[in-house]
């Protein structure tokens, strides 16, 4: 009778310290998850409803289906954009599916500012002479 008391309690033992090492391994795992799916998608999700609340009419733009344009009205929920030359090619959607936005003044300034450089190069080399 002893003997079966001392097996019962040792397998007992023996179970308890198995179960204490699978919750570790649980909660390790979901850490894991966690860091490794949940939290960058909610950084990215951030990221686009920052990027997509910040649009401007005159931003450029690239749709989830590749097509460039430029915002020409935007409302809560949708935004028109015209695309290519085609000055009659206006298409209302939703802001959901802009997949990047270019702000206009970046766009405006980059070709302006490697002018601006180009001109005072050539001031300094004047001044130098």
């Amino acid at each position: 009778m002893n003997l079966m008391f001392a097996t019962s309690t040792a397998s007992s033992s023996s179970s308890g310290l198995g179960m204490g090492t699978m919750i570790i391994w649980i909660a390790a795992m979901v850490l894991l998850m966690y860091f490794l799916m949940i939290r960058p998608q909610k950084k990215e999700q951030k990221r686009v409803t920052a990027m997509l609340s910040d649009m401007a009419v005159g931003d450029s733009v690239v749709t989830t289906g590749g097509f460039y344009g430029v915002i020409l009205d935007i409302t809560d929920d949708d935004v028109i954009v015209e695309f290519g030359n085609n000055k009659n090619c206006r298409i209302p959607m939703r802001k959901s599916a802009i997949a990047e936005v270019e702000k206009a003044q970046t766009a405006a300034s980059a070709p302006a500012a490697a002018e601006d450089d180009k001109g005072t190069d050539s001031k300094d080399k004047k001044a130098s002479k």
